[in-house]
């Protein structure tokens, strides 16, 4: 839960003023995020996950994937980590319009969102 989801909880079960004004005050959150939540906003994190390619629960598969093969002395591309996704959102989909393809950027994002995963450049065994 974050900062402005707890205060207007706590707001509700308190004998304080329920003003977003006090609010904001008491909790260091701006009168306009307050309002915004109050009124079905979502948060900027809830916002992101809902954007992204893939959900939060096949990022995990595709990491659990990609750990083992990489300990196991085989890293997987990131042309092919791209196709994996795509095929992945395929199967998802329901609908009989076409998936399209992760963007230019989703590997990098991707990467930062786990840094778990290492890029790394495999040398030829002398």
């Amino acid at each position: 839960m974050d900062r402005a989801s707890q205060a207007l909880a706590e707001a509700l079960f308190t004998d304080g003023p329920r003003s977003y004004r006090a609010v904001a005050e008491k909790s260091n959150v701006p009168r306009s995020t307050l309002h915004r939540r109050k009124h079905g906003g979502v948060s900027k994190e809830t916002k992101a996950q809902l954007q992204q390619y893939l959900t939060l629960e096949e990022e995990k598969v595709l990491v659990t994937f990609l750990l083992p093969m990489a300990s196991f002395g085989q890293p997987v591309q990131i042309k092919y980590i791209l196709s994996l996704a795509y095929s992945i959102a395929r199967q998802r989909s329901t609908t009989n319009k076409p998936t399209k393809p992760p963007g230019k950027n989703w590997a990098r994002a991707f990467g930062k969102r786990h840094p778990e995963l290492r890029a790394r450049i495999v040398r030829p065994i002398d």
